[in-house]
């Protein structure tokens, strides 16, 4: 049996862009900038368009077979491809973690989703772990001094953290400082953020005072739900900082 853990090389084959719903429908150039990224590296790219959501908000809510017939839509969908890539941790972690685990009591779909686990991949592990790819070729427009936040699905659920900063550290005119508790959750969360927004906003409000009290005009995740949550409140605090997708750096898409 497949397991997530034996992941086949991706050398040489073609990627289909997993593009989840947040970059869909609030940043669609997003997408667009981890397509143009993968094919200046000479990577095929393909969009399978019977793509859904990722199943993530029903199977956080508890509604398991509701979350497992988004996930079969996904797993339909994405079923023929060679390699899967998103600019998205946490729906990565969500097919990588949760997929096989909701279909633990199905042995044909358990292991056609432990199949397409193997085969999805976050968008800085795949160019550095899969392709090997440290540098992109990317310069920004005008210098900017940035620092990373590790959003949470990435950070504990795939292990990422050097990934994104071995690429940015090649982008040119960028200058990478830290961010002080980088770690630290946003407090989005998905559902959390509806469920106690006290705490989410306590969280929030943690985070904005360090992005404020950090040198960095720009603050990189590569995640847009963080990203989302964390302009907002630096939004509602007036701050002039803001929060930008590590995709779009990469493609030299910050001005």
């Amino acid at each position: 049996m497949t397991t997530p853990h034996e992941r086949p090389s991706v050398q040489g084959k073609r990627a289909s862009l997993f593009v989840t719903c947040i970059v869909d429908m609030i940043y669609p150039h997003t997408g667009m900038s981890t397509v143009e990224i993968l094919e200046r590296l000479g990577v095929s790219v393909d969009f399978p368009e019977a793509q859904t959501c990722c199943g993530q908000m029903g199977f956080n809510a508890g509604y398991r077979d509701e979350a497992k017939a988004v996930a079969k839509q996904f797993i339909r969908a994405f079923g023929d491809s060679e390699v899967i890539v998103s600019p998205s941790g946490s729906c990565v972690a969500m097919v990588r973690d949760y997929y096989p685990q909701l279909f633990r009591d199905d042995a044909e779909w358990e292991d056609r989703a432990l199949a397409v686990a193997a085969r999805t991949w976050e968008l800085s592990e795949y160019l550095v772990d899969g392709l090997g790819i440290t540098d992109v070729g990317s310069k920004l427009p005008a210098p900017h001094t940035a620092a990373i936040h590790d959003a949470c699905h990435g950070l504990r659920g795939l292990g990422l953290k050097q990934q994104a900063r071995t690429l940015l550290s090649h982008v040119g005119n960028l200058t990478l400082i830290d961010l002080n508790g980088a770690d630290q959750c946003c407090g989005f969360g998905g559902l959390f953020a509806v469920k106690m927004p006290e705490v989410s906003g306590a969280m929030l409000r943690d985070k904005v005072t360090n992005i404020t009290a950090c040198a960095a005009d720009l603050i990189i995740t590569g995640d847009a739900s963080c990203l989302t949550q964390m302009n907002g409140g630096l939004h509602r605090a007036q701050s002039g900082k803001r929060v930008v997708h590590l995709a779009d750096v990469l493609a030299g898409k910050v001005e």
